[in-house]
Parts: structure tokens; C-alpha cells; sequence
């Protein structure tokens, strides 16, 4: 009972405890909220006086703001505008110069069509005045306007002509006294340096024999032995009265050459017979083959040019019996290598490659009778199909100027082969080739305009053309000269150079009695 009270006793003292607090708690609330109000609205009145402040200050400043910005612009307007004035002021008087101005240039075109209009009525006086003069000029001198344009034309064309033929002569002297002395010192100090025969052999068809009886041992029973002989070299053996010969004709040399050898051995041996025929031809064959190889190869290591294709080698041996006008070509082109190569030294090129294009200048002659075309394209082809250097191709094809030339060591080989070719007593012409060209020589010049006479000399190095002196000044020799010259180039073909001199005399005459 006591612990019950007890128990009692303690909940309603808890009870009590609790809402008293809960009491305390609400009335201290309500005091709390109470003062924050009031804090509250203090703040809030405050802050309204405050803002009121600063907004009037606000509105203040900005008014002071906008009137400074008004002020300056106001200043600023007016600077522009007293700076529009002036420019209207400039405007003005511009205009007013410019009006000035228009009103001159219009009164001078006034003026310009006044003077226009008086040029317009001169012109026609002075047309009217022209073709009157025009019809008493053709009156007196019985020429009409035509007539006399043409001879003005014709007066003109001569005048044009001297002056053409003055200028000519006069370029012609100064390049002939630079080239001459160049030309005749590369010239003379090659050949100086060449140390080759003056006169080439000739190759010959003709074979001696011990005795006449001999020949007719080659004829054989029948001709047994002539027949087979020429069957199997394809010569034609020619037997005839020489006494102690017989010829051989063939168009290939070295087939020419290979027969010859075989005709030898069978002389000296004296059995002639068609088996013996034909081992001696063998025999020959192999010693032609040989002798070529050796002559290109000598060639070769005499030029000093380095590897050749051995294709090349034995074609630039079969010009060993090959010969034109009697110069032995193999000869002639170590000739033309030599001074190809002394050329270019002196003129401080490759002398090894110029020694090279003039050594196979003429290489198309070892084909040139089983192929067609010129010894030049051949030769060009051959040295392009055996690898050669295209300086030497070009220089092949260029010798005898079928193309262009376009390297020194081309325009080099032209000049030492027409040198090579040309000197004394190298070549031989038959009388009948050389008559034909000398006619030829003659029959160009004669073709011209003025020309009286003219004769070849110095066996048909020099033309001289003698003109009548009426038709032909002495300003017009030198372009007369120099058609002749260019028309000889484009017609003939011939080794060396021409000289062409235009003669042009008056002989006066009178009698004395």
C-alpha cells in the first residue's frame, strides 16, 4: 500500500511537472512571437526610410546625370552644326567654281565646233584643190593615179632593196672578219694535229695473173670453172684482152674482196676446180671476217674512244673496202674523228665524244647497199639499236644536215667531213659527174634576173657571175651574190664549199681619129 501510494505520489508529481512546463513553453512562445514582431516591423520601417534615402539620392544624382549629357550634347550639336556651315560655305563656292568652269569649257566647244566646221570647209577646198591638181598632174605627165602609185611602189621597192643589200654587206664583213680569224685557227690547228696519208688508197677489182694461160684454167671445160666460181661468191668475173688479168665486179665490196682473196689463193696454187673453188672461198671468208674485225678494232684503238659493241666493230671494218670517189671511207672517218676531236678540244668541249660521232659518222655505208635509205639514217639506226650515246646518234643523223642540228659535236663532224672530204687530191671524180656539176653551177646562176655570163673555175670551187652593169648596181651585187650562194645550197649536193663572186664593170669606148 505504502509502495502504491509511493508509486502514485511520483506519476501525478510527473503530471503536474509536464503541464506546468507545457504552460511555461506556450506563455514563453507567445512572448517570443510577440517580439519578433515588433523587431520586425522596427526592421521593416527602417529599411523603408533608408530606401526612401537612397532612392531620392539615386534619383538625384541620375537628374544631374542626364543634365550633364544633355548639356554636352547640346554642346556637341552645336560644334557640328557651325561645322556643317563651313562645309556648306565650301560647297557652295566649289559650285559656284565649277559653274565657272563648265560655262569656259562650253564656250570652248563652241570655238571647237567653229573651228571645226572652217577645218570641214577647208578639207573640202583643199579635196577640191587636190583633184584638180590631181587631173592637171595626169595631164602633164600622162599617167593615171594608178600608174603613178605603181611606180612610186617600184621606186620604193628598189630603195628598200639597196637598203636591204647595204645592210647585208655590212653584216656579211663584220661576221666574215670575227669568223675567218676564229675558223682559220680552229681549223689550221686541227689539221696540224692530224697525222694522216694526204692521199687515201683506192681499193682495186683486179686480180694479176702469172700468165695468159692461166686465164683460161679459170674459165675451165666448157666454162665449168668461171660458172662456179661466180656462183658461189657472186661476183661476175670479167676476162677479157688485159694480158695478165681479170677483173672482178661486184656491187658489195667486201664480197668483191672475199672473191678477189679466193681468185689469189687459187692462182698461186694452180688447181682450179669446183671443189677447190669452194674451199678457197671458205678459206677467204674466214680471212676477210678477220682482216674486218682487226680493221675496226685497230680503228678503234687508234681513235681511243673506249668499249665499242663488237656488232659495231666489224661494221666500221667493212669500210675498209668501201670507198667513195677513191677515198677509202675506213680511212676517212679516222681522218674525221681525229679532227673532231681536235676541235672540240680547242673549243673546250668533250673532245672523247666528239672523236666517237666523227669515227661513226659514216657507219650507214657498211649497210647502205642492202638497206634502204640515206648512209646518215642508217647510220643513226644502227648506232641507237647498239646502245651508242644520243649525242652520237644526233651527230650520225645531222652530218649531212637531213635534220636540224642541235650539238656542237654535230655541227664539229659536218666541218671535219666536208674538211676531210675536201682536200686536195683526196677524192676523184669521174669527167662525166664532174662536167654535170660544173653545168649545173652555171645553169643556176645564169636563172637570175641581170646576169650576163658566168663560168665555173677552180674545178668547180668558185662560180663567177659577171652581170650587166644597167640592170645590176654595185649596192645590189652583194644580195645577187648571196641568192646565187643560197640557191646552190638548196639544189646541189656537193662535198666542201663554193665561192660565188658577182662581177659587175662599165667599159667605156671611143675612137680617135
Amino acid at each position: 500500500m505504502l509502495w502504491s501510494s509511493i508509486i502514485i505520489g511520483i506519476v501525478f508529481g510527473f503530471l503536474i511537472g509536464g503541464f506546468f512546463g507545457w504552460f511555461m513553453k506556450q506563455f514563453l512562445d507567445k512572448a517570443s512571437v510577440e517580439s519578433a514582431k515588433q523587431q520586425a516591423e522596427r526592421i521593416i520601417k527602417d529599411a523603408t526610410t533608408e530606401g526612401d534615402a537612397k532612392a531620392k539620392d539615386i534619383q538625384l544624382k541620375a537628374k544631374d546625370k542626364v543634365d550633364n549629357l544633355r548639356n554636352d550634347a547640346e554642346r556637341e550639336i552645336k560644334k557640328r552644326k557651325r561645322e556643317i556651315e563651313r562645309q556648306e560655305v565650301k560647297l557652295q563656292r566649289k559650285e559656284e567654281a565649277l559653274e565657272n568652269k563648265l560655262d569656259n569649257v562650253q564656250k570652248r566647244l563652241d570655238n571647237l565646233d567653229k573651228k571645226e566646221k572652217r577645218l570641214v570647209s577647208l578639207e573640202e577646198d583643199l579635196d577640191s584643190k587636190v583633184a584638180l591638181q590631181d587631173k592637171e598632174i595626169e595631164r602633164i605627165s600622162g599617167l593615171t593615179q594608178q600608174q603613178a602609185k605603181d611606180f612610186l611602189l617600184e621606186r620604193t621597192d628598189k630603195k628598200l632593196d639597196l637598203e636591204y643589200a647595204r645592210r647585208l654587206a655590212d653584216h656579211e664583213m663584220r661576221v666574215k672578219e670575227d669568223a675567218d680569224k676564229i675558223s682559220k685557227k680552229l681549223i689550221t690547228l686541227a689539221i696540224q694535229r692530224t697525222a694522216v696519208d694526204h692521199v687515201a688508197e683506192t681499193t682495186t677489182s683486179e686480180v694479176k695473173l702469172p700468165s695468159d694461160d692461166m686465164k683460161g684454167r679459170i674459165i675451165g671445160r666448157e666454162g665449168r670453172n668461171i660458172r662456179t666460181f661466180e656462183t658461189i661468191t657472186g661476183v661476175e668475173v670479167i676476162i677479157d684482152d688485159t694480158p695478165e688479168a681479170v677483173v672482178l665486179s661486184a656491187f658489195d665490196p667486201v664480197r668483191r674482196a672475199v672473191a678477189k682473196l679466193a681468185l689469189e689463193k687459187l692462182v698461186q696454187d694452180g688447181r682450179i676446180h669446183p671443189a677447190r673453188i669452194e674451199e678457197a672461198h671458205e678459206k677467204a671468208i674466214k680471212e676477210i671476217e678477220k682482216s674486218i674485225w682487226e680493221a675496226g678494232q685497230q680503228a678503234v684503238l687508234e681513235v681511243g674512244i673506249g668499249d665499242v659493241n663488237p656488232e659495231l666493230v666489224k661494221l666500221l671494218g667493212r669500210l675498209k673496202y668501201r670507198t667513195s670517189y677513191g677515198q677509202n671511207i675506213l680511212k676517212h672517218a679516222v681522218e674525221v674523228a681525229y679532227m673532231t676531236g681536235n676541235l672540240a678540244a680547242e673549243l673546250g668541249t668533250n673532245p672523247t665524244l666528239a672523236r666517237r660521232c666523227g669515227l661513226f659518222h659514216d657507219i650507214g655505208k657498211a649497210l647502205d647497199h642492202d638497206v634502204q635509205g640515206t648512209h646518215a639514217s642508217i647510220g643513226a639506226e644502227l648506232a641507237r639499236k647498239y646502245k651508242e650515246p644520243k649525242g652520237v646518234v644526233h651527230a650520225i643523223a645531222a652530218h649531212h644536215a637531213e635534220i636540224d642540228q642541235k650539238t656542237i659535236e654535230a655541227i664539229l663532224v659536218q666541218a671535219a667531213d666536208a674538211i676531210s672530204a675536201a682536200r686536195p687530191g683526196v677524192r676523184g671524180e669521174t669527167l662525166e659527174s664532174y662536167i654535170r656539176r660544173l653545168a649545173d653551177l652555171e645553169e643556176i646562176a645564169n636563172g637570175f634576173e641581170g646576169v650576163d655570163r658566168c663560168y665555173a673555175i677552180q674545178a668547180g670551187r668558185e662560180i663567177r657571175v659577171v652581170v650587166v652593169p644597167e640592170e645590176v648596181n654595185d649596192q645590189l651585187t652583194p644580195l645577187l651574190a648571196r641568192k646565187v650562194a643560197d640557191k646552190i645550197e638548196e639544189q646541189l649536193d656537193y662535198p666542201g664549199q663554193i665561192k660565188v663572186t658577182v662581177i659587175r664593170e662599165i667599159r667605156a669606148h671611143e675612137i680617135a681619129s
